[in-house]
């Protein structure tokens, strides 16, 4: 997008402007950015401090490349000092919505609804429309992503290319096939990741018992990306719960957060989807509601602000709000019970820490906690450890150019810590290491803290078994 900067309304100017709760129903415009609580939108004191941890802000030094400019905008517009324009559009979709700014405003900005209401405003009114955008956003959000069967199945069909004995992958890339394809193209079929042999309601009973006596009963929701990439982290996930006394409940027909759709404009369908997940997991039978994706969870938390005025859902989803649990933040609350010695081998491990879960949902210090549980494991700090690494949920594949300064600014720093595993407790995050490690020639194991935690607990588990060697007579 051009960098060319845009006209932002100084603070003294927004000042003197009038809510629009003031303006008669007649002269309000019936947009999401004016409906929102005025409040919301004036709790910004431009104050600066969120400038220095923005990614884009921090590339470009430009002021409307930041959260500051951005709200600045967004309160303009919602004065109707500014017209809602393609560029209004491209600036918020060139936001990663990372949440750094939120960690570092002394405010208490909620950025993250702002953000979520100006994406939904370009939305209605189409701004960046186009007939390829308009098919790809029915395709991915409206189709694929409203129904998990036809995500699973769309998984298979990818699993028979990637085949080796049918070698369609293979002959596609050695044989340069995919110079056929237009460039960006090529670049995503290069990204594609490895489908699994089996999803989560494979690997995962829809009841798993407690190993030992129960201390919670607690409900695993299995995510959409997570499900059909990384099905063994929803596994381990499980296995971990289990041996930390929970009852696991894990339904095998589950729905998508709803998370990739009001971070891109959809907010009717998230609120579908939150009512769906919500009559799924009744939240009075459950002690928690686990997720173990940093991005899902950020949003799993605030069901109750997305549904605050629908009558039938509400209190239930302020109920659900109270019991959505990161599965770092819950294991630290009820209490690890860390593996035992035996079995364990060395491995040196730095962690990043993704935006949703540190800055999202304020979880830090837990993952690191859980880590360093583990015997024999050593936790190397990782620089930058929450400086974005470029996922962002789909900002890699809209705006690629830069996700990978990003993505080559976090594999500098993973360089510099010696480590041989990268740690990371979200989907889109796990995906964008491997690919930018494989991409620099770095051999290392990018994994879930839940699957070295699993793996811990297995091998204790197979050094009990061992018979014990008999002791030799003097």
């Amino acid at each position: 997008m051009s960098t060319a900067d845009a006209t932002v309304p100084c603070a003294a100017e927004t000042s003197r402007l009038r809510s629009p709760a003031s303006r008669s129903p007649a002269a309000r415009p019936a947009n999401y950015l004016a409906d929102l609580d005025y409040s919301v939108v004036q709790q910004c004191m431009h104050c600066g401090l969120c400038l220095p941890t923005c990614p884009t802000y921090d590339f470009t030094k430009i002021e409307r490349h930041s959260p500051r400019g951005r709200i600045a905008l967004m309160r303009a517009i919602a004065d109707e000092r500014l017209p809602v324009t393609r560029t209004f559009g491209e600036e918020m979709y060139f936001c990663l919505g990372c949440l750094a700014c939120m960690s570092a405003c002394p405010a208490g900005v909620n950025y993250a609804e702002l953000f979520e209401r100006a994406r939904a405003e370009v939305e209605r009114r189409r701004l960046l429309d186009s007939p390829f955008r308009r098919f790809i956003r029915w395709l991915t959000i409206r189709w694929l992503f409203m129904d998990l069967r036809r995500l699973r199945l769309a998984a298979r069909l990818l699993r028979v290319y990637q085949w080796r004995w049918l070698g369609l992958q293979k002959m596609v890339r050695e044989r340069g096939l995919n110079r056929l394809l237009p460039k960006r193209w090529r670049e995503l079929e290069q990204l594609t990741p490895t489908i699994p042999r089996r999803f989560s309601h494979q690997l995962i009973p829809e009841v798993l018992p407690p190993k030992g006596p129960r201390r919670a009963r607690v409900a695993l929701l299995t995510g959409c990306a997570q499900d059909v990439i990384f099905s063994d982290v929803n596994r381990d996930t499980a296995e971990v719960l289990a041996w930390n006394g929970c009852e696991v409940y894990t339904p095998p027909k589950q729905h998508c957060c709803g998370s990739l759709h009001a971070h891109n404009g959809e907010l009717e369908l998230a609120r579908e989807l939150a009512r769906r997940n919500i009559d799924l997991f009744p939240p009075g039978r459950f002690d928690a509601i686990i997720s173990n994706a940093g991005g899902c969870g950020s949003h799993l938390k605030h069901y109750g602000r997305l549904l605050a005025d629908d009558p039938d859902y509400a209190e239930r989803a302020r109920l659900w709000d109270q019991k959505a649990r990161d599965v770092h933040e819950f294991l630290a609350e009820l209490g690890l019970r860390p593996p035992p010695a035996e079995g364990q081998p060395e491995r040196v491990v730095t962690y990043h820490e993704s935006c949703h879960l540190s800055h999202g949902q304020g979880i830090v210090a837990q993952p690191r906690q859980l880590l360093r549980a583990i015997p024999n494991l050593r936790l190397v700090e990782l620089p930058e450890s929450n400086w974005c690494c470029g996922s962002a949920g789909i900002y890699n594949l809209i705006q690629p150019e830069m996700a990978n300064r990003l993505l080559d600014r976090k594999i500098r720093h993973i360089r510099q810590t010696g480590a041989t595993i990268v740690a990371t407790g979200n989907t889109g995050c796990q995906l964008q290491l491997i690919n930018g490690l494989r991409a620099a020639g770095l051999g290392l194991r990018v994994v879930h803290p839940m699957t070295l935690l699993a793996e811990a607990y297995r091998a204790a588990e197979a050094a009990s078994r061992r018979p014990t060697a008999p002791a030799q007579r003097g």
